[in-house]
């Protein structure tokens, strides 16, 4: 009797687990079957967001743009002037090693070669280059009301190239430096390094410095008027607005600043900026006082010494290697994380352990990584360097100089001569 009812409890514990796995299977199945038939939203609401993704992305790519205009392309022009300052190597201004002088040359200066204060020379100006081809360094530019160590350069000719790789720009029908009559440049006011951004913070006396291979010229800011691009009078011999005859034989050693206006929109007219010379120097006696500062040690020093340093994104150059590296490592490692995991997202959704998902232009691209989750972030963000590298490398500069809304954005800055 007892073991009837020993195996009679045996039979009632098998029977309860048999009931309670086969619970457990139902509920699995009932679990996975959901999953794979959940929910979708319909085409319509899929379609709309389809057309959200467009619509953020081309939002991403006129953000993006307008990093490119404002900030890039101040990045790429760095780089050409300090590379065109490197090639033709012109000489540091003078300094002094013997100690302290005060002579009556006006040169200062202490020991550990310190830079000296050039003499400022009166009389007629040399003028230097007395001619320039298109696309040579004409000058080095310097105006401390921009900032310390500000410096751009001035190349021959005022068209698109120059003056949004090489700072400002020559009009090459007027005079050289230190010339009697108009030694007149252009510069973008935004984008391209925006040389002159801040032209409407000089102010009366202002100095604008000029140097050459061989001489310094100090000219003096005086005055502005805006205009409109068809005023060509602005970069005549006599630039003045009083004068009855601009084009007249000069008897001034003038300078001109001519930029867009407004800054940031399309530009309808142009800033124009007026100096006098005031004095020349020579780069062989040292520096001109309005650039001079003093150390600690009470030395002159040049306010503005590293002609031939670059920042760190302007070392970069050319975004090519980069983009097609950023590719090629992507490629290595998809291949390696096909081999090692495949597609784990992909296999999820055929074996209905995931249910099918909604139509997505970048749900698509993240299903199409292979690997597991952190490779797949890695792939991903890959793939998004190398795309935002060839915007800036290839695309938006095409769009600048072909779309014409684009055109009229980048500001192109010179009068119409």
């Amino acid at each position: 009797m007892k073991h009837s009812a020993n195996r009679a409890a045996n039979r009632n514990v098998r029977d309860g687990r048999r009931s309670s796995d086969d619970m457990t299977t139902r509920m699995t199945a009932g679990a996975t079957a959901g999953a794979a038939t959940g929910s979708r939203r319909n085409p319509v609401w899929q379609m709309i967001g389809i057309i959200a993704e467009i619509l953020i992305t081309m939002a991403v790519v006129c953000a993006l743009y307008i990093v490119w205009q404002m900030w890039w392309t101040g990045v790429i022009s760095e780089r050409t002037q300090v590379e065109t300052r490197e090639q033709v190597s012109w000489a540091t201004p003078g300094t002094s090693t013997a100690g302290s002088t005060d002579g009556a040359d006006g040169a200062t200066g202490s020991a550990d070669s310190a830079t000296t204060i050039a003499k400022a020379q009166s009389g007629d100006a040399p003028v230097q280059p007395t001619s320039a081809s298109y696309g040579d360094l004409v000058a080095e530019v310097y105006i401390p009301r921009f900032g310390e160590g500000w410096q751009r350069n001035i190349v021959e000719g005022t068209d698109a190239e120059q003056l949004a790789r090489h700072g400002l720009g020559h009009y090459q029908s007027t005079q050289m430096p230190g010339e009697v009559g108009n030694f007149a440049i252009a510069g973008h006011r935004s984008g391209y390094g925006e040389p002159l951004g801040d032209i409407d913070k000089l102010q009366t006396g202002d100095p604008i410095i000029i140097r050459t291979q061989d001489y310094w010229y100090v000219y003096t800011y005086t005055k502005y008027q805006i205009v409109v691009p068809t005023d060509v009078w602005v970069v005549a011999p006599n630039p003045t607005p009083d004068s009855s005859d601009p084009n007249a034989k000069p008897t001034k050693r003038m300078i001109t600043l001519t930029t867009c206006e407004p800054k940031y929109t399309t530009a309808t007219h142009r800033w124009i900026a007026w100096g006098e010379l005031k004095y020349w120097a020579k780069v062989s006696d040292g520096i001109p006082q309005e650039l001079a500062s003093t150390d600690s040690a009470g030395q002159v020093r040049f306010a503005s010494t590293s002609t031939t340093t670059m920042s760190l994104p302007a070392r970069l150059g050319s975004l090519t290697p980069y983009v097609f590296g950023s590719l090629v490592i992507w490629a290595v490692l998809a291949i390696a994380a096909a081999v090692a995991w495949q597609w784990p997202l992909i296999a999820d959704i055929r074996s209905g352990r995931r249910r099918r998902p909604d139509a997505s232009i970048y749900g698509l691209l993240w299903r199409l990584q292979p690997g597991i989750l952190p490779i797949r972030v890695v792939l991903t963000v890959l793939l998004a360097a190398a795309a935002v590298g060839a915007l800036f490398q290839w695309t938006f500069p095409w769009a600048a100089a072909n779309i014409p809304m684009l055109q009229q954005m980048s500001n192109y800055v010179s009068v119409q001569q």
